[in-house]
């Protein structure tokens, strides 16, 4: 063998950190240059130089490894990488995490000339986006329009005439929900056009875009992707008295549009690559259609429907103008209260039904009694999601794809709907047996103002298919119907143990299966278990065991006029009453509808 084939020895590829590539180094140094280099002490010059290659080598393979990591969604570890690979399969960052609480709500009403309660014409509406504080500095943000003469609240006399004892004020309380965080804005100059522009807010902790327009009035919408062109907008709903919905959804076609981008310190807005002056968004047909010039013969021309709406363009895009960018912004800190603590109304948006007819020095005062407090404590998850958590998210978002297909697409697509266009309480989605075609029956049930359940009024049903109608699969035809509504009581039996109060037994049991039922409230096609009925009696203190629990059907004026047979539908062990698909059980009067004795 020659000396040449000698020098040759293999190099070693797994060695990848400094200590190993330097030892490598000096091993080859070593074998090819024995008469050249010798001295590789700390302090020689040949020491330097394997040194600096093996810190280089180090840097390289370290630059190499991250930047293979990074390539992969389950391997990336980089926060804003992260975030670029949920983009490519459709995932949304939500931003900063805004916390969700109920408050009490208070007012003083004048009372009516003839005394007998407060005068109604007074009694006001406080409207969505009235805002409260705490003496912490904490910002909260009313989430809803808030009726005070609905029935649910409670009305109590507050001041009276000292000589007559008449009634003068009435204190009313209601409830209402918020969120936290507070309303700003920001004024961004736009220069010329420049295509996909974008602009990034200079405010830190955004949740969401409320609004942005321009000086010329066009407001621009907030879409999931560009070629988006179909939105939904709130329409203020006329009869809201009667069906109890703030607002009708109706379909918009919007050439004006922006996605927000968002990272852990800012909020970006990116716009189209339009320019302005197009007054018609929607072509003509025959125009994307028909493909045909300077032949005799015509051929079968593929036809793109996005060209109805020129949505090549991905929306117009803001030029030589002003911008006004409306915003909530939650509140930097922790946002979580203890009770009591949101005690201020920095902001009352309040209104009347006929304004014009009132005293301004009544309405005023009015105005100026409302009263805020939290009777629980408002807390929440306010910490921004860890690396880990995004990735969870983005794996869980990327299934769905924002489509209806299976059953539970379209429930969890039917209770996405705003609340502002009608609650749906509980809903089911089933294939129709008797339709040849794929006909999708939706049941529905909603709540009345005593958290009662109630047919769904035909407008939230008609928000509900406008609603639906853009997620369901196109060969998919929906029917919203109504559940039917079980109306049941429950008979029990129970046998003491030994010292146990005869007397308080049974209003103990029956208090413990009132707050049970009462929160828990069943799914359209839930069974009702009589098992847990026994668990649950068989675990109160002083129940030495539970001889019988009957089911029955209630009816009569105050309850559903569903028959339901409660025999021909139990179980054969007895365990469950079997409920329909399409009927929800409701144990209405939870104080009245159980019964319950001692053997």
């Amino acid at each position: 063998m020659s000396d040449e084939q000698k020098k040759i020895i293999p190099i070693n590829y797994t060695n990848r950190e400094f200590q190993g590539i330097r030892k490598d180094l000096l091993q080859i140094a070593e074998r090819n240059y024995p008469d050249t280099f010798q001295d590789f002490s700390q302090a020689s010059f040949g020491s330097i130089m394997v040194d600096n290659l093996a810190y280089v080598a180090d840097q390289l393979s370290f630059y190499l490894d991250y930047n293979v990591n990074e390539t992969f969604l389950d391997t990336a570890y980089q926060y804003e990488n992260i975030i670029r690979h949920g983009r490519t399969l459709g995932f949304k960052e939500n931003g900063r995490a805004s916390t969700f609480g109920k408050v009490a709500l208070y007012v003083l009403v004048p009372a009516s000339p003839t005394g007998l309660g407060p005068d109604r014409r007074y009694i006001p509406i406080m409207k969505k986006g009235s805002t409260f504080s705490s003496d912490t500095g904490l910002n909260y943000v009313l989430t809803e329009n808030i009726d005070f003469s609905e029935p649910k609240t409670q009305v109590i006399a507050a001041r009276s005439n000292p000589t007559t004892g008449a009634p003068t004020f009435y204190a009313i309380k209601t409830y209402g929900n918020v969120v936290s965080g507070r309303f700003g804005s920001e004024r961004v100059v736009v220069g010329a056009y420049e295509r996909f522009k974008t602009i990034t807010l200079s405010t830190s902790n955004i949740s969401e875009i409320i609004s942005v327009f321009d000086e010329q009035g066009n407001e621009y919408y907030e879409v999931e992707y560009l070629a988006q062109d179909l939105i939904f907008k709130e329409v203020s709903n006329s009869n809201y008295k009667n069906d109890n919905v703030p607002s009708i959804l109706k379909p918009f076609l919007a050439s004006r549009k922006f996605v927000v981008n968002r990272s852990r310190s800012s909020v970006t807005l990116q716009f189209g690559s339009g320019k302005s002056g197009e007054t018609n968004v929607v072509a003509d047909p025959a125009e994307v259609a028909m493909d045909v010039f300077g032949k005799t013969y015509v051929t079968n021309t593929t036809f793109d429907p996005s060209r109805l709406t020129k949505n090549e363009s991905m929306g117009i895009v803001p030029s030589d103008t002003t911008l006004t960018i409306r915003y909530r912004a939650t509140n930097p800190t922790n946002s979580n209260l203890a009770v009591g603590a949101l005690n201020r109304v920095t902001s009352a948006l309040m209104d009347f039904e006929d304004r014009n007819s009132l005293s301004a020095t009544s309405a005023s005062d009015v105005i100026s009694s409302i009263e805020v407090s939290n009777e629980e404590p408002i807390v929440g998850d306010v910490t921004n999601p860890t690396s880990s958590e995004i990735k969870r998210r983005i794996f869980d978002t990327f299934p769905t794809q924002n489509r209806a297909v299976t059953q539970a697409d379209y429930e969890n697509m039917i209770y996405r709907m705003p609340s502002k266009f009608g609650s749906i309480k509980r809903c089911s989605a089933q294939r129709d047996p008797d339709s040849r075609r794929r006909n999708i029956n939706i049941y529905v049930i909603s709540e009345d103002n005593f958290n009662n359940l109630t047919s769904t009024n035909s407008t939230i049903k008609n928000n509900l298919k406008t609603w639906m109608n853009n997620y369901r699969m196109l060969s998919d035809t929906i029917d919203v119907l109504d559940a039917f509504i079980i109306n049941y009581g429950i008979e029990f039996v129970v046998r003491p143990s030994i010292g146990a109060d005869r007397f308080t037994l049974v209003d103990t049991c029956i208090n413990i299966l009132r707050d049970k039922y009462t929160v828990e409230k069943l799914f359209i096609g839930e069974h009702i278990d009589v098992a847990d009925i026994y668990t649950t009696l068989s675990g109160v203190e002083g129940v030495l065991s539970v001889s019988s629990v009957k089911i029955v059907n209630k009816n009569g004026s105050n309850y559903s006029a569903t028959q339901f047979d409660i025999n021909e539908n139990t179980s054969p062990d007895g365990s469950s009453i079997i409920i329909p698909k399409n009927a929800v059980a409701e144990l209405k009067f939870p104080t009245v509808d159980i019964v319950g004795k001692i053997k």
